[in-house]
């Protein structure tokens, strides 16, 4: 049985009038990977930073084992400014000490990629002072990774990470031994990291088995049965659909009574998306042409992000845009609107933007609109537009709109100044539907977004019928609002990927292997060595190519057993034997790459 490590009994916080938790117990185990979703302000930070021991409860208490190591990563960093990089993550380890650790290394490569820290002025001896919030961010979450921790905390660790960026973490977080307890509002990784659910809400906290898409059929069950007289419909179509996924196609007669009955109830519920309906609908808003792009480069200073670039969006096109950190998405975007906002007259450093005539553009930027903050949020949107048609029919005044995205009617008498920052996001994407737009450019939308408000967000896209640039490190939103996606490699090109993410990440690991140094950087600091002969060289490179087929095979050979593990999932006593075979194949990369390291120092 699997040892406690945090006991939570009877715990209490009040702020103001509002309980934001009310008499929780819970408890972390070892091996538990816990994801905590809930509304924004409803506790989840509050609950794991009681839970860390960062702040006090009101009343109850909260136990550790003794001797637990834990590490926590908060919104808020305390890093020294006055210090550098490698003091903050590596502490006293000397070069060869850390470039000799595997583990150290793919932390390194994972956050920052590669172990010269690319974008960093000085690499490891960058002052972190004058760095961003999401450097900071990175670095923090470096320095915490790198310890051994039996329990990791984690609040919002994929804020600041790209696409690339969240499928490493989750590969590493699933690999560690350590337990964790993470808020996110990234469903895709819950899904590839979690084992268990804390949803919290209104002062209680639910737990559910399993991961994201567990937590959603089980959630749903739940309300189900809570459900009151008004929702019964809603209630009897979950209940049926239950049934049918329990496997009614393998029944007979009276089975077949209850699939049809299922199927009268349902009738009328559409596919989230009618894309020919929308494209058509689109077409007809903004007729052929939205942006036609000839021979275009985009720069950002003297930097060239894209070169040569012929590219169309189309009437009801959706697209996800997706790349490595300063590739080139925003400026892109960037260069479209200018060419929409001066019709036509403002041009990129090359080439052509021809702007359809009926283009009316929303643009949603990372930064967040200042807006008087004595304006109440009803207020705000109705300075808009007092009523908006969101297509196929669906028309809404701006308090109904308000509702929809979790402002209820006592909310939206809130003044603006007294907003949270995911309130002032929502507040932004309200108040761009409400202007009408045909062509949206979403800059990572998802940002400060609860998993609730996305959900909303999701289902008014479904029937919005325009062309659409998405650009998110939100997998998951990018998958269920987007058709096609198209890639920035950081090779002044844009690709349009048919398999979407999954190829992304394929390509970009290719790309690094073929990058890959024949040392490390920490290699310099080294005293040289005595030359060596061309057949000793020759036999030194013939050893490492063997070395590097067998590190692909053992990368073969753990995604197979990845693989097995989701396929049998719940036997648990094959998944523990997998698990141990997966553990030896960790052993065995971890000392070929050493074999590896210390090879590529001669060749």
């Amino acid at each position: 049985m699997a040892a406690n490590l945090v006991n939570v009994e009877s715990i209490s916080k009040v702020y103001g009038t509002r309980a934001l938790l009310d008499g929780v117990s819970l408890g972390v185990n070892e091996g538990d990977r816990i994801g905590v979703v809930g509304r924004n302000g409803d506790g989840k930070t509050t609950l794991i930073r009681m839970l860390a021991r960062l702040e006090d409860a009101d009343t109850g208490r909260v136990t550790h084992a003794g001797g637990l190591r834990s590490g926590v990563l908060t919104q808020h960093d305390s890093l020294d400014p006055q210090a550098t990089v490698r003091h903050e993550v590596l502490g006293d380890m000397a070069d060869h000490e850390w470039a000799g650790d595997a583990r150290v290394r793919d932390i390194l490569t994972g956050l920052f990629g590669g172990l010269d820290m690319p974008g960093f002025p000085q690499g490891l001896d960058t002052v972190i002072g004058p760095l961003s919030g999401g450097e900071r961010r990175r670095i923090a979450l470096a320095q915490l990774l790198i310890a051994e921790q039996d329990l990791i905390v984690l609040d919002e660790p994929t804020n600041h990470l790209d696409v690339e960026g969240i499928s490493w973490l989750a590969r590493h977080l699933r690999a560690r031994r350590s337990a964790l307890v993470v808020v996110t509002h990234d469903r895709w990784f819950l899904d590839q990291v979690c084992t268990r659910m804390w949803d919290v809400q209104r002062g209680t906290v639910y737990e559910y088995e399993g991961g994201y898409s567990d937590y959603v059929f089980a959630r749903a069950e739940r309300e189900r049965i809570a459900a009151t007289e008004e929702a019964k419909r809603q209630n009897l179509v979950r209940k049926e659909l239950a049934w049918l996924r329990r496997g009614a196609p393998a029944r007979t007669s009276k089975p077949r009574f209850r699939v049809e009955a299922a199927n009268e109830l349902i009738a009328d519920v559409p596919p989230p998306r009618d894309t020919a309906e929308l494209m058509k609908f689109a077409g007809s808003r903004l007729g052929k042409t939205v942006f036609d792009l000839e021979d275009v480069t985009v720069q950002a200073g003297d930097k060239i992000l894209l070169k040569h670039l012929t590219w169309q969006l189309g009437p009801g096109d959706r697209i996800g845009l997706v790349g490595v950190n300063g590739a080139g998405k925003t400026s892109l975007l960037r260069a479209l609107a200018e060419a929409a906002r001066t019709g036509g007259e403002a041009q990129p450093a090359a080439g052509a933007v021809k702007v359809g005539r009926t283009v009316r553009l929303a643009y949603l930027s990372q930064e967040v609109a200042e807006l008087n903050p004595n304006w109440r949020v009803l207020e705000a949107v109705q300075q808009v537009r007092e009523r908006v048609d969101l297509g196929k029919g669906r028309e809404m005044t701006a308090g109904q709109l308000c509702e929809k995205f979790g402002f209820t009617k006592e909310k939206q008498w809130t003044p603006v100044g007294d907003l949270s920052g995911g309130e002032r996001r929502r507040l932004q994407i309200l108040r761009l539907l409400m202007d009408e737009p045909n062509v949206l450019f979403l800059d990572e939308p998802t940002n400060d977004l609860d998993i609730e408000t996305l959900t909303q967000l999701e289902d008014l896209l479904d029937g919005w019928p325009g062309s659409m640039v998405v650009i998110s490190h939100d997998r998951f939103f990018v998958e269920r609002t987007t058709d096609r996606v198209f890639a920035l490699l950081g090779d002044a090109t844009l690709r349009m990927l048919p398999r979407g993410i999954d190829e992304y990440l394929e390509r970009r690991e290719r790309m690094r292997e073929q990058a890959r140094p024949a040392a490390p950087a920490a290699a310099a600091a080294a005293p040289a060595k005595q030359q060596k002969s061309g057949g000793e060289l020759r036999a030194a490179q013939k050893e490492l190519t063997k070395l590097e087929r067998r590190l692909d095979k053992v990368s073969e050979q753990e995604a197979k057993l990845h693989a097995q593990m989701a396929e049998h999932a719940t036997d648990f006593t094959k998944v523990a034997e997998l698990d141990a075979k997966l553990r030896e194949l960790a052993g065995e990369r971890e000392e070929l790459e050493m074999l590896w390291l210390e090879l590529a120092e001669d060749v």
